[in-house]
C-alpha cells in the first residue's frame, strides 16, 4: 500500500469515527426580559406581547429559559438589570429603557460581562452599550396619517396635530408628517401642541382647538389613547365639521371600530403595535440558540390600517 493510499485509508475512518460521535449541543441561552411596568395601555401590552414570547418560545426551544422583570422606574430597573446578570446569570438581555439616560451605564454593565444585549424602542445615549436595536418605524407613523388626511381631503382642508411628549421619536413623526403637508399647500395645519399620549390631556388640548378654530377638516391625534381624549372632546362640543380622526398605534378598539365601520370619521390608522417586544425577543433568542448576531438596526414596519386588513392588526386578548 502506497503512502498516499494509507493516508486515504486514515483519513476515511477518522471521518468514520467523528460522525459517529454525538452532535455537540447548542449553548443554552438563558434570556432576561426587561420592560417597564404596565403603567399605561401600551405598556399594558408590552408586558402582554413579552409573556407570550416566553410561553411560546420556552415551548418551541428546550435550550431556552426567559425571565421576565417589570419595573416602575428607572432605579428599579436598574437594580432588576444587576439581578439579571449577577444572580439569574444571563448571557443575552432584550431591555426596554424606562429611560434613555438613566438605564445606559446598567445596560453597558450587562454587556460588560458578556451578554448580548438587544434594546428596544428608546435608545440609549451610548449605542457602544448594545448589540442590536429594534424598534418601530416613527417615519412612516407619521408619514401614512399625513398621506391619508391629504388624499382623503381631496388634497384641500384643515388639519390639527396632538404631539406625544417632547422626544426625538415624536420629532421623527412630526417632521415626517410636516414633510408630506409641504407637498400640499392647500392642506393647512393649524396647530399642534403636546399632549403627551394621553386622554385627558388630549381631551383639554382639543377643547383648547375647537374653541380657537371654528372649521376643521381632519384632527392628526398621533395616538390611539389620545384619539379617545379627542373624541370626547368633539361630542360635548357637539361639532360636526371634523371629517377625519387619525390616530395611531393600532390599539384593539380603533382596530375594532375600523373592522366594524361604526364611525365614519375613523377610516383608518397606522400600527406601532407593543408587539414588536415579541418580535425583539424571539428575533434575539432564535440568533443566540444559532450563535449569530442581529444586524446592528431592524426596524419593524409601520403601515396603514385600513378595513380590508384590520382583521390582521386585531389582537382582542391584549390590553392595548
Amino acid at each position: 500500500m502506497t503512502t498516499f493510499t494509507r493516508r486515504l485509508a486514515l483519513t476515511a475512518v477518522a471521518a468514520a469515527a467523528f460522525a459517529s460521535l454525538p452532535a455537540l449541543a447548542a449553548e443554552k441561552v438563558n434570556l432576561g426580559v426587561s420592560i417597564p411596568a404596565a403603567t399605561h395601555s401600551f405598556m399594558g401590552g408590552i408586558n402582554y406581547w413579552a409573556n407570550q414570547a416566553k410561553k411560546d418560545l420556552e415551548k418551541e426551544h428546550k435550550d431556552l429559559k426567559i425571565t421576565i422583570k417589570t419595573a416602575a422606574n428607572a432605579p428599579e430597573q436598574a437594580n432588576q438589570l444587576q439581578d439579571l446578570s449577577t444572580v439569574t446569570k444571563i448571557n443575552a438581555l432584550v431591555v426596554f429603557p424606562f429611560e434613555s439616560a438613566a438605564l445606559t451605564k446598567p445596560v453597558a454593565q450587562v454587556k460588560a460581562k458578556g451578554a448580548y444585549v438587544t434594546v428596544v424602542d428608546r435608545g440609549l445615549t451610548d449605542t457602544s452599550a448594545q448589540d442590536a436595536y429594534v424598534a418601530g418605524d416613527n417615519t412612516a407613523f407619521g408619514k401614512i396619517p399625513a398621506e391619508y388626511i391629504v388624499k382623503q381631503l381631496g388634497g384641500k382642508g384643515n388639519v390639527v396635530a396632538l404631539r406625544g411628549i417632547a422626544t426625538t421619536l415624536d420629532n421623527e413623526r412630526m417632521d415626517a408628517f410636516n414633510a408630506v403637508l409641504k407637498g400640499s399647500p392647500d392642506i393647512k395645519l393649524l396647530d399642534a401642541k403636546y399632549a403627551n399620549w394621553n386622554r385627558d390631556d388630549a381631551f383639554k388640548v382639543t377643547q383648547d382647538y375647537l374653541t380657537r378654530f371654528k372649521n376643521i377638516d381632519a384632527i392628526w391625534a398621533a395616538d390611539d389613547d389620545m384619539a379617545v381624549g379627542v373624541l370626547k372632546a368633539i361630542e360635548q362640543a357637539k361639532r360636526d365639521d371634523i371629517k377625519i380622526i387619525f390616530g395611531g398605534a393600532g390599539a384593539k378598539g380603533m382596530v375594532k371600530t375600523i373592522m366594524d365601520g361604526k364611525d365614519k370619521r375613523i377610516t383608518a390608522d397606522v400600527s406601532y403595535s407593543p408587539k414588536f417586544i415579541y418580535d425583539a425577543i424571539k428575533l434575539t433568542a432564535e440568533a443566540r440558540l444559532k450563535g449569530e448576531k442581529l444586524p446592528a438596526t431592524t426596524i419593524i414596519p409601520s403601515v396603514l390600517i385600513t378595513k380590508e386588513n384590520a382583521k390582521e392588526f386585531y389582537h382582542p386578548n391584549s390590553p392595548f
